[in-house]
């Protein structure tokens, strides 16, 4: 078994793309590259099939439970699941990953529709799990839980889901098996079943989840078998994938059954100077006074009038425990302030200040290809989520041009050998 940083001979990454419109960032809402016109459906399921055509595992679509006034403005923002049953039938190999709240969906309706993408896509459905941070004014009067409350009820849910999706063997259909209530009576749920369709012979749909904190690692290596990392820097990706691993095996599980996965928000063109040019434009909207208060969101911290070469001190950082927007967000900016104490220059330049929390690479194709390479070889990531930025044609030269690249190397795929995404992503039978 390889230990973080080490590789076996022949090992390959794992690319998956996200379906958000990310290079829309700084642009306006109506933008033609944002697939908002009459049929949104349309849009996404061409980019789905040039992520087909470069045989990556997946194509990944995050939601929102509230008006999000985030990047794409003005796109239409369809429910997830009900968008990939449509892609899915434009498609015929690549992984489909939907998200669902566990905080606000009861886990029958989430098992039984995600059971059916199963069968709509023949075996290449995936459940991206969150626990959600905001929306609770739209399920009734009751304030945001806690994340404590948040992820015991994700515990019970998956548990839930994963019992429902046994409960109707796909051997029942020829007389082998039987479908089975499973009688569940727990702290959120009461359900007694069995699920009403069958599972499919694929086996389960993988589980996704995403989330840097100390309860959400925890809760990832539990259950996941790929974890949306947020990664500012290959050191933070490092220290993650390791602990994740540990955590795993502290789980009695393998360390390799979760797939680490870093976003990657690359700005990709032919010169550096043009990827650049993409990379400022994209946050040229943001003024220092919105960045500061950007941290403050963050981390708590109130940067008052500190000059911008003034360093930012451990000593300066508030409770671990103060009220925050994202505890995952604020613990990767936390770990960089102590790690590094930087200016308040340097710290209003990060991706999580900027709007993100993810890595970020600009420049030619073999600029972030040497990237990738690097953050692989480290032992920081076992693939990655695409997000290209700046516009489509980043988009284009990274399909085009930069997974090409990876193949020659020999660190991705040419061709599929599978047609389900548990094959695609190397999965044991069950999960």
């Amino acid at each position: 078994m390889a230990e973080a940083g080490q590789f076996p001979r022949g090992r390959q990454l794992h690319i998956g793309l996200s379906l958000s419109p990310t290079w829309l960032k700084g642009r306006p809402a109506d933008h033609p590259e944002g697939g908002s016109g009459e049929d949104p459906t349309a849009f996404y399921l061409a980019l789905t099939r040039m992520a087909e055509r470069a045989k990556l595992d997946f194509v990944f679509k995050a939601d929102y439970l509230v008006m999000y006034p985030g990047m794409g403005g003005g796109a239409v923002g369809l429910d997830p699941t009900l968008m990939m049953a449509a892609i899915a039938r434009g498609t015929d190999r690549i992984g489909l990953v939907t998200t669902v709240s566990t905080s606000f969906n009861p886990p029958f309706v989430v098992a039984r529709q995600i059971q059916s993408l199963h069968w709509i896509s023949r075996g290449r459905a995936g459940l991206n799990i969150v626990t959600s941070i905001e929306g609770a004014e739209n399920f009734g009067d009751e304030p945001m839980p806690p994340p404590e409350t948040r992820y015991r009820k994700a515990a019970e849910f998956t548990d839930v889901m994963r019992r429902l999706w046994r409960s109707y063997p796909h051997e029942a259909l020829s007389g082998a098996a039987t479908a089975a209530a499973i009688d569940h009576r727990g702290s959120f749920f009461s359900v007694r079943g069995p699920l009403n369709i069958p599972a499919h012979p694929a086996g389960q749909p993988p589980l996704f989840q995403a989330g840097a904190s100390e309860i959400g690692r925890d809760f990832s290596s539990s259950i996941a078998d790929a974890t949306f990392a947020a990664a500012p820097d290959r050191e933070a990706a490092v220290e993650l994938r390791g602990d994740l691993r540990r955590r795993a095996q502290g789980h009695g599980r393998s360390a390799d059954s979760v797939r680490v996965l870093p976003g990657l928000y690359f700005f990709l063109a032919a010169t550096r100077e043009e990827a650049w040019a993409l990379h400022a434009r994209a946050h040229a909207h943001l003024t220092p006074e919105q960045r500061r208060k950007s941290v403050k969101t963050v981390l708590g911290l109130d940067l008052g009038d500190l000059a911008p070469t003034a360093r930012v001190t451990a000593a300066m950082l508030p409770p671990r425990d103060a009220p925050v927007r994202s505890r995952t967000h604020a613990e990767l900016l936390r770990r960089f302030v102590e790690a590094k104490e930087p200016t308040v220059t340097e710290l209003l330049a990060r991706p999580e200040v900027v709007g993100s929390a993810h890595w970020v690479s600009v420049g030619t194709v073999d600029d972030v290809l040497a990237d990738i390479v690097d953050w692989f070889e480290a032992g920081a990531l076992d693939g990655f989520i695409a997000l290209p930025g700046g516009s489509l044609e980043s988009l284009r030269l990274f399909l085009d041009e930069l997974v090409p690249a990876l193949v020659r190397r020999g660190l991705f795929r040419a061709e599929y050998q599978g047609t389900t995404l548990r094959e695609h992503l190397r999965l044991a039978e069950e999960g």
